[in-house]
């Protein structure tokens, strides 16, 4: 009795970390959106002379796509890696001052799973500067502004 209300306490914690780590997913892919809109302004010259030299609106739409899914992909790997090397050199501390041994294994399918969404929603979210870069007009960007 004592063990099943001890999982049912940590199941709601587990339940509430899922829940905030799913608010730190969507907070990281929101400021990545920012940042990508707000390089846009920066990079219109840029674009407009990829096109003058014959870069097509796909072109660059897809540069910008391709950009929004490394930056998702490196946050991805950076983080499973952050993950691994604490585990590392955690796993000793912990088992010799609490008792506890973190057996560290692969990912799980489920784990891979939240990681292929968390990148197809970096793509998405990179979706939307893309298409406001594809409209932009090439004389836009040439033009210079005071």
């Amino acid at each position: 009795m004592a063990l099943q209300e001890l999982w049912d306490l940590i199941g709601i914690a587990e339940n509430a970390l899922v829940i905030v780590s799913g608010f730190v997913v969507v907070v990281g892919l929101s400021g990545m959106l920012i940042a990508l809109m707000t390089s846009l302004n920066e990079r219109r010259r840029e674009m407009a002379i990829l096109r003058s030299v014959g870069a097509g609106p796909a072109h660059v739409f897809s540069m910008i796509v391709g950009e929004s899914v490394i930056m998702t992909m490196a946050g991805v790997l950076a983080g499973v890696a952050l993950l691994y090397g604490l585990l590392g050199t955690g796993q000793a501390l912990i088992e010799s001052r609490y008792g506890i041994f973190i057996a560290i294994r692969g990912l799980s399918s489920y784990e891979l799973l939240l990681i292929a969404l968390i990148c197809l929603a970096g793509m998405i979210i990179g979706l939307i500067p893309g298409y406001r870069i594809y409209r932009y007009s090439l004389a836009d960007g040439m033009m210079i502004r005071v």
